[in-house]
């Protein structure tokens, strides 16, 4: 298994794993650690949780424990909804470090933009503070619209430096991915494979294109989200679904198959950026 994963530079000098593991739902019993030990072991540096999640803590001890270099590992957490506004975002990131058991984290996410409650602004202000003083590498958001990262570039000094976002074959945010090329935002998939909605799995057009490459329809989509540049975060508890999706780089789909990635048709799954505004 090919195990070199492609960096992407950010606008802010950093760069990250093209690939990584999310660790969303995965119980904080032993299950999530266990995750992100086999992770480690298959070459994954990035690991994606969130302080919603609840299980920051299985996350570090996985850390302490996985025999690599600190400095080797790209670690993402996101600032839960309930915890937006200027004087909690501080308490709320020194949590998720103790939590993790680490001095800084790689990348901090506001997770929803919550705009009725419109406090993503002074949120994000705050977050260029605790940036500056070295708790955070990088800072960026999750789930944000166009409108939304409009407001940011207009009323703070900072573009984020990742947005990430629900996006698969079926639902490629075409427009959005646009406005973030053209703004030097780097866009991160969630949901890369359909989630719950195991469409994806036997869809006729991936499994087609996978017989021409020996591979799942799987890791035709993970690989569908490399080559359009993409960091993307499968989640998986399973070490060989793991695995499964970490053998992706010793292939490349042709033009052809991206083209009819491209135009398969489908909807969000997840929850709608607009209207999302509780926790």
């Amino acid at each position: 298994m090919n195990t070199d994963v492609p960096q992407v530079k950010l606008n802010d000098g950093n760069s990250m794993p093209q690939l990584g593991l999310g660790v969303w739902k995965a119980a904080n019993n032993g299950e999530a650690e266990q995750a992100v030990l086999a992770a480690i072991q298959t070459g994954y540096r990035l690991i994606d949780t969130a302080a919603v999640y609840m299980n920051e803590e299985d996350v570090g001890r996985a850390i302490a424990s996985c025999g690599v270099p600190r400095e080797e590992l790209f670690i993402t957490t996101k600032l839960w909804n309930s915890e937006q506004g200027a004087e909690k975002v501080r308490p709320a990131l020194l949590a998720s470090l103790e939590k993790l058991g680490l001095d800084y984290v790689d990348l901090y996410l506001i997770h929803w933009p919550m705009p009725a409650r419109d406090l993503y602004v002074e949120t994000w202000k705050e977050m260029e503070k605790l940036r500056d003083e070295g708790l955070i590498k990088s800072i960026g958001v999750s789930n944000f619209q166009i409108e939304h990262l409009e407001k940011l570039a207009s009323e703070s000094n900072t573009v984020p430096a990742v947005n990430q976002i629900e996006l698969h074959p079926g639902f490629i945010q075409a427009e959005l991915r646009e406005y973030c090329a053209q703004h030097g935002i780097q866009v991160e998939s969630w949901k890369p494979i359909g989630g719950a909605d195991k469409t994806l799995h036997d869809n006729p057009v991936l499994q087609e294109i996978a017989k021409k490459y020996d591979k799942s329809a799987v890791q035709v989509a993970i690989r569908w989200h490399i080559q359009h540049g993409l960091v993307v975060i499968p989640k998986s508890v399973h070490e060989a679904r793991i695995q499964e999706n970490f053998d992706v780089f010793d292939f490349e789909l042709s033009d052809d198959d991206i083209t009819a990635i491209d135009a398969l048709k489908g909807e969000r799954q997840g929850l709608d950026p607009d209207t999302m505004n509780n926790g």
